[in-house]
């Protein structure tokens, strides 16, 4: 049940929990909640812009916290035209996306990377807490079944077979404030987004572990509309279930919202089965459709 201080959806607070793409589009959609809303980001991608940002500079990943600031934008400026810069070329800088080498400076002139997002989030006048899963780096790894190790997400998600197991490398500390806000949170959503590289990884952290598994928050997995390419594409949604309450120390999700009913899932599970996609891209979650079943679960009490 939520607290009785929860009175409408304005009052309640919410973390979410993803990467990129797919915990952008639940920031976005819940925008008008402003400061009552904490994304927590995966810091482990090692691919594209920011995985040759971080081989010459080392440093946390930061396209996914990128992606979820250019989605969280609701006034063009041109302060949000260069964020969303990207060179074109045939230089060292094709391919590059100005907002990533944005955040790596201003990481660099900061004491925590958390204070670079900061001076970010108040250029473009973005109200929603972005906390990236840790202010150190550190990379996704896995262990298939034949007990080989390998590192880096891109890796990962190239895998032909679904890992034994996960973990980050090296066993990296959560940042403070993601574990003050999961304590603080009254709902929490893991998802959408690609499961073993974006909602995985932070739970992974001892930290979030811990403070998920003790956490007074009502659990919200929310599934993909489309089935992943690579291992995650293999996993049905009770393993992705029970991966995620493994690394939530056994806690288990209260809520799954879904577009269609999971006839294999456990009936302990609350499955809110509603319209979920976008009329232009089937595989895309529609914001407006986000918000209002985001908005009933919260409020279903």
């Amino acid at each position: 049940m939520l607290p009785p201080t929860v009175k409408s959806i304005t009052d309640a607070k919410i973390v979410a929990i993803g990467g990129g793409h797919g915990l952008g589009r639940m920031l976005s959609a819940l925008s008008a909640l402003g400061e009552n809303v904490t994304g927590i980001v995966t810091t482990t991608d090692n691919g594209g812009s920011t995985g040759r940002i971080r081989a010459c500079q080392g440093g946390i990943a930061w396209g996914d916290t990128r992606n979820c600031i250019n989605q969280l934008i609701t006034e063009p400026s041109v302060g949000s035209m260069i964020f969303e810069y990207r060179f074109r070329g045939t230089g060292e800088l094709n391919g590059h996306n100005l907002g990533n080498l944005m955040l790596k400076a201003l990481d660099n002139l900061s004491v925590r990377p958390l204070e670079a997002i900061n001076l970010i989030r108040d250029m473009l006048q973005v109200k929603t807490h972005i906390v990236p899963m840790t202010e150190h780096p550190a990379d996704l790894t896995a262990m298939t079944l034949n007990g080989d190790i390998i590192c880096g997400e891109t890796s990962v998600d190239e895998l032909a077979d679904m890992p034994q197991r996960l973990y980050i490398e090296p066993a990296v500390p959560a940042t403070k404030e993601a574990v003050v806000a999961i304590q603080q949170a009254d709902v929490i959503l893991l998802g959408p987004g690609s499961f073993l590289t974006s909602v995985m990884p932070p739970l992974l952290l001892k930290e979030i572990e811990q403070a998920l598994k003790k956490c007074q928050a009502r659990i919200v997995f929310v599934t993909n509309l489309d089935k992943e390419k690579g291992p995650a594409g293999m996993m049905s949604l009770p393993q992705m279930l029970t991966w995620c309450e493994r690394s939530m120390g056994g806690r288990q999700i209260d809520t799954v919202l879904t577009d269609a009913r999971c006839e294999e899932l456990d009936e302990k599970y609350n499955q809110h089965i509603t319209s979920l996609a976008s009329s232009n891209h089937q595989w895309r979650h529609d914001r407006e459709k986000l918000k209002q079943a985001i908005h009933r679960i919260v409020m279903a009490g």
